[in-house]
């Protein structure tokens, strides 16, 4: 089973490149967002518990959040695996993701973060807010949001790193050109070949 973590800031195109991972490797797309969407529109019980708690404008805890993820490894247990995106965010729920996937005699084969120079993705970033005509996506904010991710993330490359999964890929060329360096990477990780990357 080829299970992916994959990790990108602000703008580094971690969502084209998941899309071309997913058709590639038919893998199952796990993102918290879109599992939370769907348990609360299918007004499951963690769906209502998450609802109740959003309506009060407060953040999800990691047990409802690790719950959901448990219930879609468990529904697509048969597949090839899984993506996850967005997910896990903290070191806690990487651990909590790890006795998940052990539990269905599977774990994570490779975590791949986009890597992307800081000017390149506040580049990328004002040009996207001024294609879909977000003013509130101003300099300071984007820088700001970059701080956060990589305040956020760099706990969880660290727990990837000393498991060695942990793989940085340049994300700065064609959309190809990134492809091709990832499907090095997952190949790699397929054959049991070593992370090469630094």
């Amino acid at each position: 089973m080829l299970n992916i973590v994959i990790f990108g800031p602000p703008g580094a195109g971690k969502g084209t490149q998941s899309e071309l991972i997913i058709d590639k490797y038919k893998l199952v797309h796990l993102s918290t967002g879109d599992i939370l969407r769907n348990e609360i529109a299918n007004k499951t019980t963690l769906g209502i518990e998450a609802q109740k708690i959003i309506e009060k404008g407060e953040l999800v805890s990691d047990d409802i959040v690790i719950g959901m993820v448990k219930n879609k490894i468990e529904a697509n247990i048969e597949g090839n695996g899984f993506i996850f995106d967005g997910f896990p965010r903290t070191t806690e729920q990487a651990e909590a993701l790890d006795r998940l996937l052990e539990e269905n005699n599977t774990s994570i084969s490779v975590m791949i973060s986009l890597d992307v120079d800081e000017d390149e993705l506040v580049k990328r970033l004002l040009k996207r807010a001024e294609e879909q005509g977000r003013k509130d996506d101003t300099i300071d904010v984007i820088r700001n949001r970059i701080k956060v991710y990589n305040e956020v993330t760099s706990h969880v490359c660290n727990y990837y790193s000393k498991k060695g999964k942990y793989c940085p890929v340049n994300g700065t060329g064609t959309i190809d050109e990134i492809f091709e360096r990832i499907t090095a990477v997952i190949d790699g990780a397929e054959t049991k070949r070593p992370c090469c990357c630094g």
